[in-house]
């Protein structure tokens, strides 16, 4: 995700997880895939006035990418939204490659499946090492700590709500 502040005619960006934009550019260099497909995320209470697919839009572009190869999608608000954007932007096509988060990709994949994607699983932005020792270290709170523990707390929320609404 993006934080998108506008200042003047200047936007200026706070990159969240950038590891799924820059999965797609090296899947895209790489000749795995024809096309790139950014969603139009925005908050309603997002005040700026480009979404997060616009702004990834341009800077794919200014990574060497054609305009041409890069699309995004109406303006969506969660996983759900992107999936039914998705849908009527590449229908009748459904074999993609989804670029997400390692913690993300298990409900992600899911909706993307039950609305007949044929998903190929590209995980970016691993939350946890290999390194599975656990020290003293480990039981003090950091911020860093905290912010996994939100990260986990919402994906569980999300995957509770996706599965009691089907």
């Amino acid at each position: 995700m993006l934080g998108i502040n506008e200042v003047g005619d200047s936007t200026y960006i706070e990159w969240g997880d950038q590891d799924r934009f820059f999965g797609g550019i090296a899947l895209f260099k790489a000749g795995k895939a024809q096309m790139l497909v950014f969603t139009g995320g925005k908050m309603p209470w997002n005040k700026a006035k480009k979404t997060e697919g616009e702004v990834l839009k341009e800077y794919a572009i200014s990574n060497g990418i054609p305009s041409e190869k890069i699309f995004v999608t109406k303006d969506v608000e969660n996983t759900a939204d992107e999936v039914v954007a998705v849908n009527k932007l590449l229908s009748p096509s459904k074999r993609i490659i989804l670029v997400t988060s390692a913690y993300h990709m298990y409900r992600a994949k899911n909706l993307f499946e039950k609305k007949g994607f044929e998903v190929i699983h590209y995980k970016v932005d691993f939350k946890a090492s290999g390194n599975n020792k656990v020290t003293f270290m480990d039981f003090l709170p950091s911020a860093v700590n905290l912010e996994l523990t939100e990260t986990g707390i919402r994906e569980v929320i999300g995957r509770l709500f996706y599965f009691i609404k089907n």
